[in-house]
C-alpha cells in the first residue's frame, strides 16, 4: 500500500468518525434545545416555574394540554359551587387561563368558555380528582404540594372574585369553601 493511499484512507477514517461525532453531537444539541421547548411550553401553560416540577412533568410526558386541563378544572368547579357563576368569577377563570397561556382563538380557552356558560357534568371532576390523585406516586410529595399551591391558589383567587356581600365579610361563600377542601383532598 503506497504512503498516499494509506493517508488518504487516515483522512476518510478521521472525517467518518468526526462526521459520526458531530452528528451525535448535533443530536444531543436538538434534544436539549426540545426539552427547553418543552419546559417553557409547561411553564407557560401552568404558571409553573419550579425547574424540578417541569423536569418530573415532562419525564411523564405531560403534554401542555394535559397541565391546563389539570390547572384549570378545579377553577371551573370553584366557580360553578354556588350554583350560578358571578361575571367577576368568570372574569378571574378567563384571566387565569390567559395566564396558563391559552389564547381566545385556543379550543381550550373556548371550553372553557362554554364551561363559564353551561355547568360541566360532575364526571369532569371525579375524573380530575382520579388524575390528580395518581400524580402524587409519580411526581413525588415536593413536586405535587407545589403543583397543589399552585391549582388551589389559583381556585381560591376565584372563590374570592365574587367578593361577598357588597365586598364585605367572607369573600368565599360555604360551598366554595367546601369545594376548595374537597380539591385539596384530591392532592
Amino acid at each position: 500500500m503506497s504512503t498516499g493511499s494509506f493517508s488518504s484512507r487516515t483522512r476518510e477514517l478521521e472525517d467518518v468518525f468526526f462526521k459520526q461525532r458531530d452528528e451525535e453531537l448535533l443530536r444531543a444539541l436538538r434534544e436539549q434545545v426540545a426539552l427547553k421547548e418543552k419546559k417553557k411550553a409547561l411553564a407557560d401553560a401552568s404558571g409553573i416555574s419550579d425547574e424540578e416540577v417541569l423536569d418530573h412533568l415532562h419525564q411523564l410526558d405531560i403534554s401542555t394540554e394535559t397541565l391546563a386541563a389539570v390547572a384549570l378544572i378545579p377553577l371551573i368547579a370553584v366557580a360553578w359551587a354556588d350554583g350560578s357563576i358571578d361575571a367577576k368569577e368568570g372574569n378571574a377563570v378567563m384571566a387565569a387561563a390567559e395566564q396558563q397561556g391559552l389564547k381566545k382563538g385556543h379550543p381550550g380557552y373556548q371550553l372553557l368558555g362554554r364551561w363559564l356558560e353551561q355547568r360541566p357534568e360532575p364526571r369532569l371532576l371525579r375524573v380530575w380528582k382520579g388524575y390528580v390523585s395518581g400524580l402524587r406516586d409519580k411526581l413525588g410529595d415536593a413536586t405535587t404540594d407545589a403543583l397543589k399551591r399552585d391549582v388551589l391558589g389559583r381556585a381560591r383567587a376565584v372563590a374570592e372574585a365574587a367578593g361577598g356581600l357588597l365586598g364585605l365579610g367572607n369573600k368565599v361563600s360555604k360551598a366554595e369553601q367546601a369545594v376548595l377542601e374537597d380539591l385539596e383532598k384530591a392532592f
